[in-house]
């Protein structure tokens, strides 16, 4: 079984910084792609930014372009969310997301990922 745990969120000023971390634990986890979403207070969980493992196809939502940068770690179980000059409206629990499975289904679209994290808040205070 995978598990997903996200790390790094916390109490932040706007325009200041974050790192999010996600580690992924499961004997035989071999991703090919692992995403970013975001779910604030009242709203639907959306995409925030996602990487394919084979080929480094990276994607990022409208809103973080320029300021979130995804990266994944010399292990194939762990991916990073660089977020700066945060804003208030960043404020949100943050999943993790794998998907292990090919599919024809967008890396930004949730049914393209099986796994996930159960999420760490990130509050950007104006």
């Amino acid at each position: 079984q995978v598990q997903l745990v996200e790390s790094g969120g916390g109490l932040v000023q706007a325009g200041g910084s974050l790192r999010l971390t996600c580690a992924a634990s499961g004997r035989t986890f071999s991703p090919y792609a692992m995403g970013w979403f975001r779910q604030a207070p009242g709203k639907e969980r959306e995409f925030v930014s996602a990487i394919r493992w084979s080929g480094n196809s990276i994607y990022y939502a409208d809103s973080v372009k320029g300021r979130f940068t995804i990266s994944r770690g010399n292990a194939k179980n762990t991916v990073y969310l660089q977020m700066n000059n945060l804003k208030a409206e960043d404020t949100a629990v943050y999943y993790c997301a794998a998907g292990t499975f090919l599919t024809e289904v967008p890396r930004t679209k949730e049914g393209s990922y099986n796994y996930w994290g159960q999420g760490t808040q990130v509050t950007v205070s104006s």
